[in-house]
């Protein structure tokens, strides 16, 4: 896709009636919050029958009721509650890593573990013990079957209606129903466990078992699991993925690792740093901030667009008109490699690139994988 854009600009053709755009302004009409371009039936197949999935939900009026229900766990406030569960992944990553001192290890591997386990800890209390083992047992796999079926079976919906129909006869041969299995077999017996033990932790779960408790006919026991499940399935991975890109491309990049390692030593002379960092400090942090932007920016976590439809009346997208019903979308691969958005060298690592400030406002409304109010 990065090369077909390229090639033929900011709007490219993908199928009959699909589109793939790479223009900032068509962009912030897309994706913006309340927007009239509502999701494709490429979502469908990641659904199924769950009727709780914020991600795959079409229905806007549904899914702002659901978001609605979750919005304050998930928001900033909340979210630091849970540092200490990250905090003691974070050190028992770090014990991992001084047992293998002077060792060769797979980082990229042992980082994935890692952000597995975090967000065990941050839903659960538990890490799924993958740094303990140093192995996955196959989970990772099953997460990639489902993002490789999902993704071409998105493009034809249909097939998937007609194989769910048959699968009591023919049994199941789609990868993207993956979602239905280890994932949701995992959060269900953590949440039988929590249900009957009870805690004292007040992780992701306790927070929806709370709203289970206060608006009981909106969040059911099923839509608690397909929360928890979601967590499992989104987040570990995107975590992973983002991680892994920040910590290789430093590794490539000597003189920014120096540079980053520079601005740490300065804020722990300067007691400005504890141990572990905390979010308020890193936030802090310029360079360090940069350099999550710029790993992010190159590798961005999902690879795929995330297609819509045009309302009503259309678009203009760079001087073409979209009609109504095209499916529409933006990869922020794509994007991420906007020349004129992000300069020359969008194939460099270079992490000052965020600290300019007058560049920051456009650079942030073309940036997919946090909300553009970080930049404001």
């Amino acid at each position: 896709m990065i090369e077909l854009h390229r090639k033929h600009g900011k709007l490219v053709r993908t199928g009959p009636n699909e589109v793939s755009v790479n223009d900032l302004s068509a962009i912030k009409r897309i994706y913006t919050a309340g927007t009239q371009f509502s999701k494709s039936s490429w979502y469908e197949v990641f659904q199924g029958h769950r009727e709780f999935d914020l991600f795959a939900e079409r229905d806007e009026k549904i899914h702002a009721s659901q978001r609605r229900l979750v919005s304050q766990i998930y928001s900033m406030e909340t979210l630091k509650d849970l540092e200490q569960y990250v905090d003691d992944a974070v050190a028992y990553f770090s014990r991992k890593m001084q047992e293998r001192l002077c060792q060769n290890i797979d980082m990229g591997l042992f980082t994935q573990l890692f952000a597995f386990d975090v967000i065990g800890e941050v839903t659960f209390s538990k890490r799924f013990g993958f740094m303990d083992m140093g192995c996955d047992n196959g989970f990772f796999a099953q997460i990639d079957d489902v993002l490789r079926s999902g993704a071409w079976l998105g493009q034809i919906p249909a097939l998937y209606w007609i194989h769910d129909f048959l699968s009591p006869v023919i049994g199941n041969h789609l990868g993207v129903t993956g979602r239905n299995g280890w994932i949701r077999d995992f959060a269900s017996q953590e949440i039988g466990k929590r249900k009957r033990l009870g805690s004292d932790h007040q992780d992701i779960l306790a927070k929806l078992l709370e709203v289970q408790k206060q608006r009981p006919d909106e969040m059911n026991d099923a839509n608690v699991l397909s929360m928890t499940a979601s967590n499992i399935f989104a987040g570990s991975d995107t975590t992973a993925i983002s991680t892994r890109s920040v910590i290789y491309h430093l590794l490539k990049n000597p003189e920014c690792k120096r540079k980053l390692l520079q601005e740490i030593d300065t804020q722990m002379k300067e007691a400005k740093l504890t141990e572990p960092f905390t979010l308020e400090q890193t936030k802090r942090m310029p360079y360090l901030q940069a350099c999550l932007y710029e790993g992010l920016r190159l590798h961005p976590a999902v690879g795929m667009s995330l297609p819509r439809v045009t309302p009503p009346g259309g678009i203009e997208v760079d001087g073409r008109f979209i009609p109504e019903g095209t499916v529409i979308g933006t990869n922020a691969w794509v994007v991420h490699r906007n020349t004129e958005i992000f300069g020359d060298d969008v194939e460099s690592f270079r992490p000052e690139r965020w600290l300019k400030t007058g560049d920051r406002a456009n650079m942030g409304a073309a940036f997919l994988c946090i909300r553009t109010s970080d930049f404001d």
